[in-house]
């Protein structure tokens, strides 16, 4: 069975729209381009390769886009996202556990920063949430998720939580020495959002 065929094929069993196209070999060299390495505003090069791709919806915060995944390959965990009251409190929150944010973004409405490792950390206004979920209530009681800042040291988690509480930040729970064997630390950012700082304790010198 040919390329074609197998696409109709996979389209009728399936119900998922199988796209096939046939470009030249001699590119074939930019597959490994494909897969998340094309930065974000550069022209997307369709990969000049014969290949078997679905191509489906996938909700985002700006609505529904249209990917191309490679039959049979996971999403990728890629975003952690904030609601926040007020963009310009959340972000100096943030800045003060190491974060660059430029001072320009707090009258922006949706804010982005890449981490290490490519994960992007998320702020986005109330209105901006309610113009695509308009029934959008804030959460009431405690964080069923929090964020955690690592820390050089332990000695570090007690100064970044002295200065954030001095700061007027709300602090949860002071420093401590946590039975897994980390200095820990609880406050909650400007929307009560939990956010805990944490570095390893020394381990203890064997007894004689």
């Amino acid at each position: 069975m040919d390329l074609p065929q197998l696409a109709q094929t996979l389209a009728e069993v399936s119900g998922v729209p199988v796209a096939y196209r046939e470009v030249p070999d001699e590119a074939s060299g930019a597959l490994r381009r494909l897969n998340g390495q094309v930065r974000a505003g550069a022209p997307h090069r369709a990969a000049p390769v014969r290949a078997m791709v679905r191509t489906r919806p996938i909700p985002s915060r700006r609505g529904a886009i249209r990917v191309r995944t490679v039959a049979g390959m996971a999403p990728s965990f890629n975003v952690v996202g904030l609601v926040v009251a007020d963009m310009g409190k959340s972000l100096t929150f943030y800045r003060r556990l190491g974060l660059d944010i430029p001072q320009t973004a707090d009258t922006e409405p949706h804010v982005e920063v890449t981490l290490a490792g490519g994960l992007r950390l998320v702020w986005d206004g109330i209105d901006v949430i309610r113009s695509f979920d308009p029934e959008w209530i804030p959460p009431h009681g405690s964080a069923r998720i929090g964020l955690a800042f690592a820390c050089d040291s332990p000695e570090e988690v007690d100064r970044v939580y002295a200065d954030l509480v001095e700061a007027g930040y709300e602090g949860h729970k002071q420093p401590w020495d946590a039975f897994w064997g980390q200095r820990y630390a609880l406050i909650r950012d400007p929307d009560g959002n939990a956010v805990d700082l944490f570095a390893p304790l020394p381990e203890a010198a064997p007894t004689a």
